[in-house]
């Protein structure tokens, strides 16, 4: 990961060291009257203005992941024998049945409290108001009939979930043993199956690994620059084909701290990194891309209407910078200006100062 605006401010002042001896000999006197040969090779160029961004570029990987990027797993609370598991790969909604214990299915349902109880009528808590919601999105019940109190398991949630086993093809028995159902935040696309078909289920193991269905960019930055980005930067996504894609910096995850062994010496180094989290405006436009390697352009500063010059024009001068302009008459002057936001692509900058739009500078032939 590099700042390419840091890079360009150290273009500018290399420039400015090979420029600046040249015109560092002109007098206060001269400068004042200005003078029509500097006695160096130069051309000209025209402040302009116009819209200008800064970006930052970094290699990513285009992969399935959810939020913050772990993966969900998918806790067992049945027992018996696995008699059908999914294959990695496979997307389950709300109501679907994940895999079979001894023939009985075990559901996907929607929320953030695992499994940890049997419900019955008569319960209260968060996992009841999960179920209500649940039993309220698939059709079997009516949010009126629960409008009032969610998190209670009332005779309606009991009738609902009757109706939800009756459609299973299971005992109607209007209450959810622990191993019936597993709740996770989403729609999930499994990745990983720990279980083999044949073997004995263990509440409380880990069958599986799955991912919200959707992609996302995960970039890792150096975290001496995450005051660079922030949630919203848009970004430009360039694919493994060469095709390139807009994306949204959706989260950033904690910093995390790496290390490496230098084989030579014996020692070791670390760094920490921030990971970045992207959403593409259109998933269509990688549908069949996962774990695909990819570059990234994140726009972390734009401005409208700005005074743009070649960055080769700053003049390193003690205190800031300046820009040397060409009056209509070829008279040359130093005018002190102040940097605002580099264009890394377009190797230009944003200048604020006694200047405007139109007037000729002189950058050097180098």
């Amino acid at each position: 990961m590099k700042r390419k605006a840091r890079l360009l401010v150290g273009a500018a002042v290399l420039v400015a060291v090979i420029v600046v001896g040249a015109v560092a000999v002109m007098s206060s006197a001269k400068q004042a009257a200005g003078v029509s040969d500097n006695g160096y090779l130069t051309s000209t160029a025209t402040i302009g203005e116009g819209s200008l961004s800064s970006q930052i570029s970094a290699d990513g990987t285009l992969q399935y992941t959810t939020p913050g990027g772990s993966s969900y797993s998918v806790i067992d609370q049945a027992a018996g024998t696995f008699s059908r598991l999914p294959r990695a790969g496979e997307v389950f909604s709300r109501g679907e049945v994940l895999y079979r214990v001894s023939n009985d299915p075990v559901i996907l349902l929607y929320g953030n409290t695992p499994v940890y109880r049997s419900l019955s009528e008569g319960d209260r808590g968060p996992d009841v108001r999960e179920l209500n919601e649940n039993l309220v999105a698939l059709g079997y019940a009516t949010s009126s009939e629960v409008e009032g109190d969610w998190s209670y398991f009332s005779a309606e949630t009991k009738a609902a979930l009757e109706r939800l086993q009756h459609h299973l093809g299971e005992e109607e028995t209007g209450s959810l043993t622990e191993g019936q159902a597993v709740f996770l935040p989403g729609q999930v696309r499994i990745g990983t199956v720990n279980a083999t078909l044949g073997t004995s289920a263990r509440p409380g193991a880990a069958v599986m690994q799955a991912t919200s269905n959707s992609q996302q960019v995960v970039v890792n930055l150096d975290a001496s620059e995450q005051s660079e980005v922030k949630v919203g930067d848009d970004v430009q996504v360039t694919l493994p084909d060469g095709q390139t894609t807009p994306g949204v910096l959706s989260s950033t995850g904690t910093v995390l701290a790496s290390s490496s062994a230098n084989s030579s010496s014996g020692s070791g180094s670390s760094s920490t990194t921030l990971p970045l989290y992207i959403t593409l405006e259109h998933p269509r436009a990688a549908a069949e891309l996962d774990q695909a390697p990819v570059t990234v352009e994140i726009t972390t500063a734009a401005v409208r209407h700005a005074l743009i010059v070649p960055i080769d024009a700053l003049l390193a001068l003690s205190g800031g910078y300046a820009v040397e302009t060409v009056g209509a008459d070829g008279v040359h002057k130093l005018v002190a200006v102040s940097l605002g936001t580099f264009d890394d692509a377009a190797g230009t900058v944003q200048i604020t100062g006694d200047v405007r739009a139109g007037e000729r500078i002189v950058v050097p032939d180098i």
